[in-house]
């Protein structure tokens, strides 16, 4: 954890998140409490069916717990609107997907930019060539994700989250579907960001190789914490 690391980013308080009622229910978060401190590269292990994407989604006010409070960078995401935490979202956290979510209409570039343009911001044409050059894609801004590798597309991806400089990174199972090399490499690049921004990074993983780069290691089982371990200071 960076040296300035003294001031929670993420707080979580008694998180709950209930699916269907009666015989039906299935609790995927029961009862989950944590604090991330700004600057911490944490890993969220478990088996599937754990709870692990879900807590990540509500995390990332992509979607609403049952019961329970989510605080981000001060702000508890309960007391925004839909359009308020769309905002929120686009400025304050960065998504990045197993399957890419790419636009295929758009090119790498647009798709890049997205967050920006959404949030009716005039992209910086210097700031993206920058970011496309340290992803390794700098010669691809004008391409279709179609044309781009699994790699390649997961690199536009880590971009478009890290282009508005979130305060928090949320990653679900980035290299799931990559073969080894490409995983490693995106591994490094996310490990190669956390560490140039002192962004907090939140990763998801079933690979124990990944998961033990991270300064600390969360473990799910039945959507509670069973563990929560620091690995490295």
């Amino acid at each position: 954890m960076p040296a300035s690391a003294a001031t929670p980013i993420l707080q979580v308080h008694d998180l709950c998140k209930v699916y269907g009622a009666g015989p039906n229910t299935v609790a995927a978060l029961d009862h989950v409490s944590l604090t991330v401190q700004r600057g911490e590269f944490v890993s969220i292990v478990g088996p599937s069916g754990s709870g692990k994407s879900t807590l990540l989604h509500i995390l990332g006010g992509v979607d609403r717990p049952t019961s329970g409070r989510v605080t981000v960078d001060g702000v508890e995401l309960s007391t925004l609107n839909e359009t308020r935490l769309a905002v929120f979202r686009r400025r304050q956290i960065g998504l990045v997907y197993q399957f890419y979510n790419l636009i295929p209409v758009l090119t790498v570039a647009e798709n890049l930019t997205l967050p920006l343009l959404l949030d009716h911001r005039r992209p910086d044409a210097g700031q993206v060539k920058a970011l496309a050059d340290e992803l390794g894609i700098a010669g691809r801004l004008d391409a279709l994700p179609g044309q781009l590798s699994g790699g390649q597309q997961q690199r536009v991806s880590i971009g478009r989250a890290l282009l508005t400089r979130p305060a928090l990174v949320l990653a679900d199972e980035p290299t799931g579907n990559l073969d080894r090399k490409n995983s490693a490499a995106i591994v490094e690049l996310l490990k190669k960001f956390h560490a140039k921004y002192s962004q907090t990074l939140i990763l998801i993983t079933h690979d124990p190789e990944i998961a033990l780069q991270a300064g600390r290691i969360l473990s799910l089982e039945d959507g509670r914490i069973v563990k929560d371990e620091v690995v490295r200071p």
